[in-house]
C-alpha cells in the first residue's frame, strides 16, 4: 500500500487557540499598562491602511527595533485579523524559557545555522500554503533603531519569497515614540503589498533587496508622521494608560472638581 505523502500544513505545529485566547488576554492588559495608545498609520497613497487579504496567504516582514515586537504584531493581527492564526520565528534558546508559547505560533529557530535556516524555509512554505495563518518574520534577526539607514535584512525572507508560489509578502513597521503623554506610543504602519505571482522572476537575493527597499519605505513614511504627532495621521487600534499618576493627577482633579469640570487625565488635549 502506498505511503500518503503530507502536505506542506504538516510542517506548522499545531495551535491551541483557547491558550492563545488567554495568552492575548493578559498581552492586552499587559499593553495598556506600558503604552499610551497603539496608532496604525493612514497610507499617503490610496491604499487602505488595512491590507485585504481575505482567502490569500501572508508573509508579513518587519523591522525589529524592541523586545516588545511580538506582542505587538499579536494584537494588532488579533484586532485586524480575528480570523487567522499567528505563526513566527523566535530564537530557539529564547521560546526554551517560555515553553508555552510553542502552543501559540512561536517557532524555535537556532540562530546562525544551517539546520535553523532549513527549519525556518520548511515553516515558511507551509504558511504560504495557508489561507488561514499570518506569519511573522522580523526581517533583520537583531534589534535595530527603527531609524537605522539603509534597512538591512537577513536572507531568510528573500528565500521564502523565491520559493513561494503565490499569496502577499508585505512590509510592516513599528515605532515606540514618547509623544506628550508619560508613556509611549506604539506606531504601526502597513507597506504597499507585494504579490508573489507578478514577481516570479526574482531569486532570492534579488527578492531580499526588493523587499528591504519597500520595508525601508515604509519606516521612513512612519518615521515622518511620528515626528510630525499629527494624530490624524492615524487610526487608534487601542488606546492605554492616560495620565501622569501621583500627586500630580490627584492636584489636577482636585482643581478640576473645584471648578466644576470634568477631569481629563491627558496631560494634554488631544488636537484631532
Amino acid at each position: 500500500m502506498p505511503r500518503t505523502q503530507k502536505s506542506p500544513d504538516a510542517t506548522l505545529p499545531p495551535y491551541a487557540k483557547r491558550l492563545h485566547g488567554w495568552f492575548m488576554w493578559y498581552v492586552r492588559g499587559y499593553c495598556r499598562r506600558h503604552f499610551h495608545s497603539i496608532r496604525l498609520l493612514k497610507p499617503s497613497d490610496n491604499r487602505p491602511a488595512v491590507p485585504v487579504i481575505e482567502g490569500e496567504s501572508v508573509l508579513l516582514y518587519t523591522n525589529h527595533p524592541s523586545w516588545w515586537d511580538p506582542l505587538i504584531f499579536f494584537l494588532v493581527a488579533q484586532k485586524l485579523y480575528p480570523d487567522r492564526m499567528n505563526y513566527g520565528p523566535i530564537d530557539a534558546t529564547a521560546l526554551g524559557r517560555y515553553s508555552f508559547l510553542k502552543r501559540i505560533g512561536f517557532l524555535g529557530i537556532e540562530r546562525d545555522s544551517w539546520k535553523g535556516a532549513a527549519r525556518f524555509l520548511r515553516f515558511a512554505k507551509a504558511a504560504m500554503e495557508r489561507s488561514d495563518v499570518l506569519f511573522w518574520v522580523t526581517a533583520q534577526g537583531d534589534f535595530v533603531d527603527p531609524r537605522q539607514r539603509p534597512v538591512d535584512m537577513k536572507p531568510g525572507v528573500g528565500h521564502a519569497a523565491a520559493a513561494a508560489k503565490h499569496g502577499w509578502v508585505i512590509p510592516f513597521a513599528v515605532e515606540y515614540p514618547f509623544w506628550n503623554e508619560r508613556l509611549p506610543e506604539v506606531l504601526v504602519a502597513f507597506g504597499t503589498p507585494q504579490r508573489v505571482e507578478l514577481h516570479q522572476d526574482l531569486d532570492a537575493a534579488q527578492w531580499n533587496k526588493h523587499l528591504a527597499a519597500a520595508l525601508e519605505e515604509t519606516q521612513n513614511e512612519l518615521r515622518t508622521a511620528a515626528i510630525s504627532r499629527e494624530t490624524n495621521a492615524f487610526i487608534e487600534l487601542a488606546a492605554g494608560t492616560v495620565g501622569i499618576g501621583g500627586v500630580y493627577d490627584i492636584t489636577r482633579r482636585i482643581r478640576s472638581a473645584l471648578a466644576g469640570q470634568r477631569f481629563n487625565p491627558a496631560h494634554e488635549e488631544d488636537p484631532s
